[in-house]
Formats: structure tokens, C-alpha cells, sequence
């Protein structure tokens, strides 16, 4: 997303009076970087969590055990508990999150590198969505971080 278009986006909080944070697992805090990396963007951003662990999901923003153990730190349902948990932390309008493999593969069957979920909540409203990424490590986590931008985008649309 072009610095553009993403003040643009960061306008659009400050003249809603709203902000916006991060929960962060496998881009571990590029998303909050980028949105950092735009003037003024203090404005609109006052925390933003990185939660590499399961731990850390439970102790920051309140993933519940249950989830973990269930689904897994990899799974829809960590990406909305980490999307609503950010909001509610941070006392933010909206949040994003994302979780996800993004390499290298811990095994010759492991087929799981590239899969990322982003969740979004704004307002209260969650979406998540699933991805599959192809790339080396670091392509999967800047794709993730582009994706999380333009779900933030779709979001203030709502």
C-alpha cells in the first residue's frame, strides 16, 4: 500500500476520532512499523502488540487457553480472539491481527508454510480471513502486512 494510501486511511481514523492497533504474531510488529512509517500517525496509533508466543497471546490481549489448545495459535478463531482482544486492550476503534506460518518448513510433509489469518475488528464488527502465501519467509510476512493494510481499508468502508 502506497504512503498515500495509507495517510489517507490514517485520516480517515483522526477524523473519526478513532485508533487503531496491532496483535502480532508471525509479522511480529511490521504492520504497526508500517503504519508508524506514516507522518502523524501517533495520532491514531497508541499501542500496538507483538505476541510471538501462545503466552504472550493469552497474557496481552486475552486469547483464551482453550482456544489455543483447540485450534491452535494458527487458526481463525486465534485471529478474531486476538483481533477483539487488541481492541478492547488498546481501547482502540479498530484492530488488526495476524497469525501464521511463515517459514521455513519444519519438515519435508509440513505444508503448512504461507498459511497466515488476518483478523480485523472495528467497531466490534470481526472479519477474518485465511491466506496462503507462496515465498521465501520474509515474502510471506510482507504479504501478510500488505493484506492486513487493506483490510483495514475494507474495514473503514463498513
Amino acid at each position: 500500500m502506497s504512503d498515500d494510501a495509507l495517510g489517507g486511511l490514517l485520516n480517515i481514523l483522526r477524523q473519526r476520532g478513532e485508533t487503531v492497533t496491532t496483535v502480532e504474531s508471525l509479522t511480529a510488529g511490521l504492520i504497526s512499523a508500517r503504519i508508524a512509517d506514516i507522518p502523524g500517525a501517533s495520532d491514531v496509533m497508541k499501542r500496538a502488540y507483538v505476541t510471538y508466543c501462545d503466552e504472550a497471546k493469552h497474557e496481552m490481549v486475552g486469547v483464551s487457553r482453550q482456544t489455543l489448545e483447540t485450534y491452535t495459535a494458527v487458526s481463525a478463531q486465534t485471529a478474531q480472539e486476538m483481533a477483539i482482544g487488541g481492541a478492547r486492550q488498546a481501547h482502540a476503534a479498530l484492530c488488526l491481527a495476524a497469525t501464521g506460518y511463515a517459514g521455513p518448513p519444519s519438515g519435508p510433509d509440513d505444508h503448512s508454510v504461507g498459511l497466515v489469518y488476518l483478523g480485523c475488528c472495528y467497531r466490534g464488527q470481526v472479519t477474518v480471513e485465511e491466506h496462503h502465501y507462496q515465498g521465501s519467509r520474509n515474502e510471506v510476512r510482507e504479504a501478510a502486512r500488505e493484506d492486513a493494510l487493506c483490510l483495514m481499508a475494507k474495514a473503514l468502508a463498513w
